[in-house]
């Protein structure tokens, strides 16, 4: 089978008329554009175009508003929050990153509430931006049972990725994002698509049974990594992300979902800090430099991002391969 060679700019183009085919208004598909041009740009495939099927599926459904405005609220000195009127992520993300970013300016830190929204995203994409100004944060956010807790049986927690930023003095900054899974399930979906098999300790099967089948991991359940300790901040996202915000649990998101492919609605949790208003404001960057240059400096270390921005700049350069039959699925769209 060959592949469909696509630069950057025509990624985009294809995203923005697929959405808007199907009941978005430009705002808000070019906004859901830029995330999965950014994914796959920086060699993240698991949310990139893969996922293209499924924010179509919502649309198709009558499920989200494609035509969504997010509004913003100022409601405590540190909290902004924002009602995503029922639309993707990525319009409510821009429409309150810039006053988050104010707000942290102003308090030395601030919480981003995002509610009513459907995310279907990696977290990278929101936590980088905020780096790039200056400001370390955290981002969290659940989805619907996929992930069995400690010594349980059954799904109740989402993947709940968490993502983690931090500005650097020069280059790219540090930022992470990582389920509170084994794997993200994106990570199971692709390899379902593909047909390899994932790892062993990744998941059981619908009987509990351990697997290392992707498509019965799918209908089955994933493991938290590190037994207790990634349920214990499965949880913690669970709170964040739902309790503290008025927003959904994970299990409470799967009650109302019509499981037309695509994400439930729920909430996000932002936490962005200006370091340097926090008794530090002349050393802080190139302290924390030194932490770095020590990790760098260990034969077979990377810092989080690098491969990432490896792949931006490849990838920016010589545009993205996709096989021909996802390319004429999305075409079908």
């Amino acid at each position: 089978m060959t592949d469909v060679k696509l630069a950057l700019d025509e990624v985009h183009a294809l995203v923005v008329d697929t959405l808007m085919r199907c009941g978005c208004d430009e705002e808000n598909a070019a906004a859901v554009a830029r995330v999965i041009t950014a994914a796959e740009r920086d060699g993240c495939h698991s949310h990139g175009l893969m996922r293209l099927a499924g924010y179509a599926a919502t649309l198709k459904s009558g499920k989200v508003n494609g035509k969504a405005r997010p509004r913003v609220e100022q409601i405590a000195p540190a909290v902004v929050r924002v009602d995503g009127d029922g639309g993707f992520a990525p319009l409510a993300l821009e429409t309150g990153r810039q006053p988050l970013v104010d707000c942290a300016r102003k308090n030395g830190i601030a919480a981003l509430a995002l509610v009513d929204i459907y995310h279907f995203a990696a977290l990278w994409t929101e936590i980088e931006p905020l780096a790039e100004a200056g400001l370390c944060a955290l981002a969290c956010t659940s989805y619907k049972p996929a992930v069995i807790p400690a010594g349980g049986k059954k799904a109740l927690y989402g993947t709940n990725p968490i993502a983690f930023g931090w500005p650097r003095k020069s280059g790219n900054p540090v930022v992470f994002d990582q389920a509170t899974s084994v794997v993200a399930r994106g990570e199971v979906m692709l390899a379902a698509r593909e047909g390899h098999q994932m790892a062993e300790g990744v998941g059981v099967d619908a009987d509990g049974n351990p697997t290392t089948d992707p498509n019965a991991i799918l209908e089955g359940s994933l493991l938290a990594f590190g037994g207790h300790k990634g349920s214990s901040l499965a949880m913690m996202v669970e709170l964040l992300a739902g309790g503290l915000i008025g927003e959904s649990f994970s299990f409470e998101a799967a009650r109302r979902d019509n499981n037309d492919g695509g994400p439930p609605q729920g909430g996000e949790f932002i936490l962005a800090m200006d370091p340097g208003m926090f008794g530090d404001a002349e050393g802080w960057l190139d302290h924390s430099e030194l932490l770095f240059e020590q990790i760098a400096a260990q034969e077979g270390t990377r810092l989080p991002g690098d491969r990432r921005h490896a792949n931006r700049e490849r990838n920016t350069r010589d545009g993205i391969s996709l096989s021909q039959a996802v390319y004429d699925k999305i075409l079908e769209l």
